[in-house]
């Protein structure tokens, strides 16, 4: 007991960084007491995941509770789940003195946005207006996880820059305007984008750009020994690319509708993301004179085709289309780590970390597209006509719109996308300028040791390492011989 009270005064008292340390807990404190009252005011379990299940079966002729959502979605959501909390996590480990906060605050975010995240769609989406009850099941889930996905996206733009309350708050207004503009695209515009190439990607990307280029830090040379990777984390990142890699064809195809939706949307997924390695590598190689590979490419490059897959997973874009669709987007995706990161921070003065412009923006964009061409050249012959009902979900009042004017929709969601990303950014961004959130200083920016208990051997450890790699900046490290 004495131990403990000790470790609270130390805590409390010590001078280093103590407006920081006193603000995590209380935000955090606040945060779940709030989220407890609103869960007990609005939330709910729906009819499939209630006790009254049974009577339910019996009133509508179910024999087997096989027939319950949960046995159809819970395979995927368990993928997806891995992917936010494993795949992006660690994907983030790759700086050499980030890897606690990388991992770390990717956990934190992503259990803070699913909450929030649950009560935004649930009142855009889900809520009964007869009981102003949110009822949530397993696809209610997976939408968070696709929620949080936009956030985790945005964090890796000001990866290693920003204070965890700074990420609480940029996760409490992202996944605001994320609900709005999924409402907006999927609800009234109506259009089409299962895996999130729009509603996901372009929005979390842009995002995560406007905010960094509004929390642009002239000084960050300061810490430039900290932004490179050392062996170790770029293997670790590497598991976040691998489990990314291997669940991305459950992630655009999870809330696809059961049957042939959901069988074609993980085709073409997998499909696009072998085409995309083999690119990705021969772009890669062809970039250095040595031909050697640059693992930045390897880890974030190859990952593009599952991005850019998105929006049209559900269509008939066929087997080879998935690959021209994947081949293309390893060309574009490593290209933009070579010449348009560079261009973005020598330029436009956007210091992008993780380089989500490549990986989630671009790639966003071309889904995005091939979408919209896609729905617009959609036929009878190729689909059938209740394919094209199913597909397009031509039901309601939107039984007699066509698939040209569907193609127009799309194209609209990808804009309404951007706008919400880069504009929502821009003002986030401002909000997060305001001196009260305790943001690291700049020779402090890319040190754990800012917000976590380091061991004090790792330190002297890292410290006698230099980093092998550096993202955007790729010639800083190299020898003499090869600039």
């Amino acid at each position: 007991m004495t131990n403990c009270i000790q470790g609270f005064k130390d805590y409390f008292c010590r001078p280093k960084n103590t407006n920081v340390r006193l603000k995590l807990p209380f935000v955090c404190f606040a945060w779940q007491i709030a989220m407890i009252i609103l869960f007990g005011v609005f939330v709910r379990y729906n009819n499939e995941s209630d006790a009254h299940w049974v009577q339910n079966m019996a009133q509508n002729n179910i024999t087997s509770a096989i027939e319950n959502d949960f046995y159809y979605r819970y395979p995927s959501f368990q993928d997806v789940h891995v992917m936010i909390f494993v795949g992006f996590g660690f994907l983030m480990t790759f700086l050499k003195r980030y890897s606690f906060g990388g991992v770390g605050f990717n956990f934190l975010i992503a259990a803070f946005g699913i909450q929030w995240a649950l009560l935004m769609q649930g009142w855009f989406h889900s809520l009964d207006p007869s009981t102003g009850k949110i009822y949530i099941g397993i696809e209610n889930l997976i939408n968070a996880d696709f929620c949080v996905a936009g956030c985790l996206i945005a964090y890796g733009a000001v990866l290693g820059k920003v204070s965890p309350v700074q990420l609480m708050v940029m996760t409490l207004f992202g996944v605001t305007l994320y609900a709005v503009e999924e409402y907006i695209i999927l609800n009234l515009l109506h259009a089409i984008d299962a895996g999130g190439s729009m509603i996901i990607h372009v929005f979390g990307g842009y995002y995560g750009l406007a905010i960094s280029w509004v929390l642009y830090r002239p000084n960050l040379h300061q810490s430039k020994h900290l932004q490179g990777s050392v062996y170790h984390s770029d293997t670790f990142a590497m598991i976040g690319t691998l489990f990314l890699w291997m669940f991305w064809p459950s992630f655009n195809s999870a809330t696809t509708y059961h049957g042939d939706g959901q069988h074609r949307a993980a085709i073409n997924t997998y499909l696009c993301l072998t085409s995309c390695v083999l690119t990705t590598v021969a772009i890669s190689s062809l970039s250095q004179k040595t031909g050697k590979l640059d693992m930045v490419h390897i880890q974030n490059s190859t990952l593009a085709g599952g991005v850019a897959m998105g929006t049209a997973a559900v269509f008939m874009v066929s087997p080879y289309g998935a690959l021209i669709v994947g081949f293309c987007c390893g060309i574009l995706s490593t290209m933009g780590y070579l010449y348009i990161s560079p261009f973005l921070e020598k330029t436009l003065k956007i210091h992008d970390t993780c380089g989500i412009h490549n990986l989630h923006a671009m790639p966003g964009v071309i889904g995005g597209i091939v979408g919209a061409i896609t729905a617009a050249t959609a036929s009878e012959s190729v689909y059938g006509m209740q394919g094209l009902i199913n597909t397009f979900d031509f039901t309601g009042n939107f039984k007699d719109r066509t698939v040209f004017a569907q193609g127009g929709y799309q194209a609209a969601g990808m804009c309404v996308a951007m706008v919400f990303g880069i504009g929502g950014g821009a003002i986030v961004g401002a909000i997060l300028r305001f001196p009260i959130w305790g943001d690291p200083a700049d020779e402090n920016c890319n040190d754990d040791d800012v917000y976590w208990e380091v061991p004090q051997d790792e330190e002297d450890q890292l410290e006698s390492v230099p980093p092998i790699l550096e993202y955007c900046n790729y010639m800083t490290n190299k020898p003499e011989d090869e600039s």
